[in-house]
């Protein structure tokens, strides 16, 4: 882009090769703007799952109950061994083996039973919460497919991206994790409470007692950290900014010899975080002890409780140890519960953020007849096309030119004035408020989108490479093309001789480590690429600008053959590179203010003559 008048994109860039930008996972506290109304359409997607999720909760209240019954039968044990040692220390019979190994294989059953249910629920509910995932991942995919080009100039990159990762992980991983724990939680506590009142209502009311108070202290130190918790994440990110700043501008820093004061800045930021995290993870380190103190002293009452009621034959010894297995069972899904809480605020934040993304306008659909672009031969119109990327900043006043089939046609002018503007307009990336765009005397709205950019073979000024072989670069331009004509296809570019020096040649892996590609021989590459598609018509936005002089010529040479009885655009700010263009359009403040040839343009003598001519003066 020329400037921001042309285009409203976001500051940062992705990165052509190897991973996107950075993007932190979604906070924990995050909540949604409609929680309910998030919730509500969110239970819509999942009920397509609704089989497999009631056959999950079946099995997790099934796999919970078998849990529960467990200390119970432990405790008849317990009292068995029990009144086994005093009958036999009485003279009597002793402990009755056979029905204590009734009891233990009863229990073992219960448990073995509560296990498989568990792991099966399991498997179901993370092979549900994948699928969902999934079909998030795929929906994301093809939104992105339809989506209008305004919406990622205006949208930052790293921004699109964490919806399809940190925003489909969290949903898919709170989902897989919350309602399973929603409902053993749930049971548990009700089904212990039945337990603990079954065994004795006076113990279970003092077990009571230990809840609200350990809630108050529990809330009290929350909000305490919560405090140095907000100041922790605030100042960590400063401090990653200040990092990664440092680490992408390492050879400004270098040269203008900032290391000692980013060292001590570095040193600030990094003091603040200390004391804040040292402060934060101090009070959150609180809670468990005084937790345990607070259980400890709640079971140290039931013990006494329960020894007395034992004396008085109310009670029995396997009882008590049930009552106390139970107590501490009790505390557990509370906690649980707080859990499930936050992680339903996660899951509506992140389903939210993705609803979101699904519900952005797409562009407009094709008409259904559309224009068979099998025999266009390039012949291009604009008439009095006017266009702003906001409707009340218009850039394109009124903008008419003829292209002839096969013309050379150069694009030139200030930065800021509109020239790429307008290829984005050709391409159809964006919609002209008037006028029209005409390719062989048919409006581009009648193309199919994927028809009409298919005619358009381009090289860009940024050389975009993925991750892969150097052949599977070029070969991006026509994926059915063979070898030997990629091949041919990189002599044209002049790129074959420098991909012959290159570790494994064609099938050299482009990535962000490879250091010994430059960036001019990048473009190289995708030029190569153009020249393999053999598109109808070209667009080239200052394709050469990174090369040296020596390479420019050659590719120029190779760019002429290219462009041979194709219609060609060439946006350019290098005048020199453009001298023997058929027609020259002089762009300023959105309007066409001269055209011609370079030289009726430089007898001219008016802006182009001037443009031309700064470029060459000497600095005094």
């Amino acid at each position: 882009m020329n400037n921001k008048q042309e285009s409203p994109k976001a500051n940062d860039k992705p990165r052509r090769m190897g991973p996107g930008p950075g993007h932190g996972m979604m906070m924990s506290n995050e909540k949604a703007k409609d929680f309910k109304g998030t919730m509500k359409r969110l239970s819509k997607s999942l009920s397509a799952y609704k089989i497999g999720f009631i056959i999950v909760f079946m099995f997790a209240i099934g796999s919970t109950i078998f849990a529960i019954i467990g200390p119970t039968i432990l405790g008849n044990a317990t009292t068995e061994i029990f009144e086994g040692l005093v009958s036999k220390i009485k003279g009597g019979s002793g402990i009755d083996f056979t029905k204590l190994k009734n009891i233990m294989i009863t229990i073992i059953i219960l448990y073995v039973s509560s296990t498989v249910l568990s792991l099966i629920q399991g498997f179901i509910m993370t092979d549900i919460s994948q699928k969902i995932s999934y079909k998030f991942r795929r929906d994301i995919s093809e939104k992105t497919h339809r989506m209008p080009m305004n919406y990622f100039d205006t949208t930052k990159h790293g921004e699109v991206l964490s919806r399809i990762t940190n925003d489909v992980d969290t949903l898919g991983q709170s989902l897989n994790q919350s309602l399973t724990q929603l409902i053993t939680s749930v049971v548990t506590i009700v089904g212990v409470l039945v337990m603990m009142i079954r065994i004795s209502w006076s113990m279970t009311t003092l077990a009571l007692l230990i809840v609200p108070i350990s809630l108050l202290m529990v809330t009290s130190i929350i909000k305490k950290s919560q405090k140095y918790f907000n100041k922790q994440q605030e100042y960590l990110g400063e401090l990653n900014g200040q990092v990664e700043e440092v680490y992408a501008g390492h050879g400004i820093v270098k040269v203008f010899n900032k290391e000692e004061d980013l060292v001590k800045t570095f040193g600030e930021k990094n003091e603040q975080l200390y004391e804040t995290a040292w402060k934060s993870q101090f009070l959150s380190g609180l809670m468990p002890p005084i937790m345990m103190f607070v259980g400890n002293l709640g079971y140290v009452g039931v013990s006494i409780l329960g020894g007395y009621l034992a004396i008085r034959g109310k009670l029995k010894i396997g009882q008590i140890q049930s009552f106390i297995q139970y107590v501490r069972s009790f505390t557990q899904p509370i906690n649980q519960l707080a859990q499930v809480a936050n992680m339903f605020q996660s899951t509506a934040a992140a389903a939210e953020r993705v609803y979101e993304y699904l519900n952005e306008d797409e562009e407009l659909a094709d008409i259904s007849d559309t224009v068979k672009t099998d025999l266009v031969k390039g012949n291009v119109e604009f008439k009095h096309v006017k266009f702003g990327y906001n409707e009340d900043e218009i850039i394109i006043n009124d903008f008419s030119a003829i292209v002839k089939p096969g013309q050379k046609v150069a694009i030139v002018g200030p930065t800021g004035a509109g020239k790429s503007t307008m290829i984005k307009l050709l391409m159809r990336f964006y919609d002209i408020n008037s006028g029209e765009i005409l390719i062989d005397s048919h409006n581009i709205i009648d193309f199919a989108r994927e028809d009409l950019r298919k005619m358009f073979g381009m090289v860009l000024q940024d050389a975009w490479l993925f991750n892969g072989t150097i052949m599977d670069n070029i070969r991006y331009g026509r994926l059915d093309a063979s070898d030997e004509e990629v091949i041919e296809a990189a002599k044209a570019a002049h790129a074959h001789r420098f991909i012959t020096t290159l570790p494994d040649g064609y099938n050299m892996v482009l990535n962000e480590e490879v250091t010994n590609v430059s960036e001019g021989q990048k473009q190289l590459l995708t030029i190569a690429r153009a020249i393999l598609a053999k598109p109808k018509m070209l667009i080239l936005d200052e394709a050469t600008s990174s090369v040296d002089t020596r390479t420019e010529i050659r590719i120029q040479k190779a760019m002429d053959n290219l462009m041979k009885d194709r219609t060609s655009f060439i946006i350019a700010h290098r005048l020199s590179t453009i001298r023997d263009a058929d027609l020259i359009l002089v762009m300023n403040e959105g309007d066409i203010i001269e055209q011609g040839s370079h030289e009726e343009l430089i007898a001219l003598g008016k802006f182009y003559a001037n443009l031309y001519n700064s470029q060459f003066e000497k600095i005094a």
